[in-house]
């Protein structure tokens, strides 16, 4: 391990290209700092954290309210009791919660390319990626994940699953592969921006968009947009595909049970191809000559 890193260190005297383990460490490393910083700064005036994060919870938890009144004036929607769809919106909004809180402030990157501020993260000594998803870390998002996990817990309370061992080892793995796909998506559409510039409401409809579209149940909606959010993007592998599995209902375009496994593949291939977008646009990046 030393003799790896002192070959590292003597690469980088050279001139040469860190490997991509030296990549990610450093780009940890530059995320945790940066994060930490913002941190620090936000607990500093702790009331007004409080009610920010009290705020989020609260503001989020009104997707829920609407569920709510619809399950008010009928017992089924779409085939799926409250507690089913609960058990949706939970998984949609914790996997989602944790991503935007990693990585929500990507989506200000058009921006810092139309004012030419992203030249400024490019001169520093760490990953570019690490630093804009670092950049404003807004610990008030604890409150979307807080909401989604407090309504994960009743429809787990409330909804009858007959449960074994890989059910139950499922649960997690659902949280952070959808996690990890929509930070693929997070990322890729970040890289979008770098073409488009203007292009974070593109990039807001698959993310928001995305996950207000998962809390409801795929039955609801055509079989051509079920079918867009299985194969072109994948997001149906959040929550939708795995946790019909565990509920024991059948998936409307009747693939096979299998799939309900695949999301952690899904996830690493999405994440694999953000990679690749993003690293395609970071290198098409021109500054703006100011």
């Amino acid at each position: 391990m030393a003799d790896l890193q002192a070959q590292e260190r003597h690469d980088a005297h050279r001139g040469f290209p860190p490997t991509g383990r030296s990549r990610v460490v450093d780009g940890l490393r530059a995320y945790r700092l940066i994060a930490w910083m913002w941190i620090r700064s936000t607990m500093a005036y702790r009331a007004s954290f409080a009610m920010t994060v009290f705020g989020n919870f609260a503001g989020t938890a009104l997707d829920f309210v609407a569920i709510l009144l619809m399950f008010s004036r009928v017992d089924e929607l779409g085939g799926y009791s409250l507690g089913e769809v609960a058990f949706l919106y939970g998984l949609s909004s914790a996997a989602f919660g944790l991503t935007d809180l990693a990585l929500g402030s990507v989506d200000r990157l058009g921006q810092r390319v139309r004012d030419g501020t992203l030249d400024t993260l490019l001169v520093r000594p760490a990953p570019v990626l690490a630093q804009v998803a670092a950049d404003r870390f807004a610990l008030r998002r604890l409150g979307r994940i807080t909401q989604g996990l407090l309504v994960l817990g009743y429809a787990l309370v409330v909804v009858d699953i007959s449960w074994t061992p890989l059910k139950v080892l499922m649960m997690p793995v659902m949280v952070v592969s959808g996690a990890a796909i929509f930070a693929s998506v997070f990322v890729a559409g970040a890289a979008f921006q770098f073409v488009a510039q203007d292009a974070s409401q593109v990039q807001n409809s698959f993310t928001y968009g995305g996950t207000t579209l998962l809390q409801y149940p795929p039955t609801v909606f055509a079989k051509d947009l079920v079918r867009g959010v299985t194969f072109v993007v994948p997001l149906a592998f959040v929550n939708w595909v795995p946790a019909l599995y565990v509920l024991d209902l059948p998936y409307p375009l009747d693939l096979p049970e299998w799939v309900a496994f695949l999301p952690p593949l899904v996830a690493v291939v999405c994440c694999a191809l953000s990679g690749v977008a993003w690293r395609a646009g970071l290198r098409s990046y021109r500054s703006t000559g100011s």
